[in-house]
């Protein structure tokens, strides 16, 4: 078995946390008879200082015929505005269809939350976001720029289409789960948007009998995740709120350093992108200390939709029994360097 995966290390910690991940994506490889071709894209700030871009013209057409993307993290706020670093991820998403954003929250045994005496067993859920409409079209502009008579219009497109097979995909994760959903709204204030998200998830819920669904105020979920996060299997949410809510997720999890996320295309018509929810920290990147396990993770997930179960498996359960021996990066009070972390994951392959 043979895939091509682009690898897109990004900025700031971004190469060093992919190249744990690639070296643990390798060593799999070789113990599951997977062999993986990889081509690697010197996108993001070094290739903006040369060229004024982040990424070449027609790049999309580069990745298009690939298996799958893993990226490290882009960013270099002081020198580049986020928004424009993070415009050719939002165009692979939509040119690719990757509708569907996936980011569980796990709080692996042996490792604390922020949330005093919760355990593993009861913060485990994971948030699908809606990844290709919403709040993140480009689709407004400013008028009148500079001037105290400035006006700025981002208006938000949210399809039938894209909110009924968002709710779909996550009816079917949690038929996989606990079988237990909820959709974050916002109806009470937003009649229009949030109202269809509502009548849609209603048309759907009969059709998926042997789940239970509810219906959530995001600022309500936000507040139920704190005090009681063994509440949630899945949540489904648009891509505004499951973009907050995975920051949250992230945290009560034990850390943004373990977060993993996809962008999937479910129909595998275009490639998928896999990538740590963290940012690129450039306030570590060099120091040799960031976090990978993000990284590792987002590579199980890859490798789950490529359909290389016991790997993907194999992957994961290195990464629990590495973290349960107290095997910890900084930012989880240890102090492994990035490759010794790669190294305590690889040894419990």
């Amino acid at each position: 078995m043979e895939f091509e995966i682009a690898l897109y290390p990004g900025d700031g910690i971004g190469p060093d946390v992919l190249e744990q991940a690639v070296r643990v994506m390798h060593q799999v490889g070789e113990r599951h008879g997977i062999t993986f071709k990889t081509k690697t894209l010197p996108w993001g700030y070094e290739y903006w200082k040369q060229h004024g871009t982040v990424v070449p013209e027609g790049f999309l057409d580069e990745i298009r015929e690939v298996d799958s993307i893993l990226l490290g993290a882009v960013g270099w706020p002081d020198e580049i505005p986020d928004h424009e670093t993070l415009a050719p991820l939002v165009k692979i998403r939509q040119a690719f269809d990757q509708f569907a954003c996936v980011r569980p929250a796990n709080l692996f045994t042996g490792l604390e939350s922020v949330l005093a005496g919760r355990t593993s067993a009861e913060i485990d859920f994971v948030v699908i976001r809606e990844n290709s409409e919403g709040e993140y079209i480009d689709n407004g502009g400013r008028f009148k720029k500079g001037t105290p008579d400035e006006v700025a219009v981002q208006t938000a497109v949210h399809t039938r289409k894209g909110v009924e097979r968002i709710i779909r995909f996550a009816f079917d994760t949690a038929r996989k789960r606990r079988k237990k959903l909820t959709m974050a709204t916002k109806s009470n204030a937003q009649k229009y948007s949030y109202v269809m998200w509502d009548d849609i998830l209603e048309e759907l819920k009969p059709e998926y009998p042997d789940v239970e669904a509810e219906r959530m105020h995001c600022d309500a979920a936000v507040m139920n995740l704190v005090r009681w996060p063994d509440h949630f299997d899945v949540i489904v949410a648009s891509n505004l709120f499951g973009d907050l809510l995975t920051d949250l997720g992230g945290i009560l999890g034990g850390g943004l350093g373990l977060a993993p996320s996809s962008n999937e295309n479910p129909t595998r018509e275009f490639p998928s992108m896999f990538e740590p929810v963290h940012g690129s920290a450039p306030d570590i990147a060099g120091k040799g200390i960031a976090n990978p396990v993000a990284a590792i993770l987002s590579l199980a997930m890859m490798l789950d939709h490529l359909q290389c179960d016991g790997a993907a498996q194999n992957v994961c359960t290195a990464v629990e029994a590495a973290l349960a021996a107290g095997a910890k990066t900084p930012d989880l009070g240890g102090e492994l360097t990035t490759v010794e972390m790669g190294d305590a994951v690889l040894a419990c392959l």
